[in-house]
C-alpha cells in the first residue's frame, strides 16, 4: 500500500508520524505541504474521504490561522470556501494528513495509525 504523506519537514507531529511509519515498513511518498499544497480539489477529495468536517482540516494552533482570524471564519462560510482558503497556504492545513486514496487520516495519533495503516 503507497501512501501519500502530507507534511512539513519541521513539523514535529510530523516527525513522529513519519518514524511510526518507518518503523512498522509503510511506505509513503512525502509531499511537502508548504512546497506543493493540495489543490483545492485535492482537499475536497481527502475531506470526503475522510469522514470529518473541512474544519478539522485547519492547523487552528499555527502563527498564519490566528494572523488571518480564521476561528470565527471557518464556522461561518461553505465549504467550497474552507477548501479555496486550505488550500491558499500549506500552512493553514493539519498535518500531516495520509491517505492511500480510500482512507485519510489528519494528524497524528498513534492508535489511528495502527488501526488505519498497519
Amino acid at each position: 500500500m503507497a501512501l501519500t504523506f502530507y507534511g512539513y519537514p519541521n513539523c514535529g507531529t510530523c516527525k513522529k508520524a513519519t518514524k511510526w511509519l518507518d518503523e512498522h515498513n509503510v511506505s509513503y511518498s512525502y509531499v511537502h505541504i508548504v512546497e506543493e499544497p493540495p489543490t483545492k480539489q485535492n482537499i475536497k477529495q481527502l475531506v470526503e474521504k475522510s469522514g470529518f468536517p473541512a474544519k478539522k482540516f485547519f492547523n487552528t494552533s499555527g502563527k498564519k490561522y490566528r494572523e488571518l482570524g480564521l476561528k470565527d471564519k471557518v464556522v461561518a462560510v461553505s465549504d467550497e470556501e474552507l477548501f479555496e482558503i486550505l488550500a491558499s497556504d500549506g500552512m493553514l492545513i493539519k498535518r500531516p494528513i495520509v491517505t492511500d486514496g480510500k482512507k485519510v487520516t489528519v494528524g497524528f495519533k498513534e492508535a489511528d495509525f495502527a488501526n488505519t495503516w498497519s
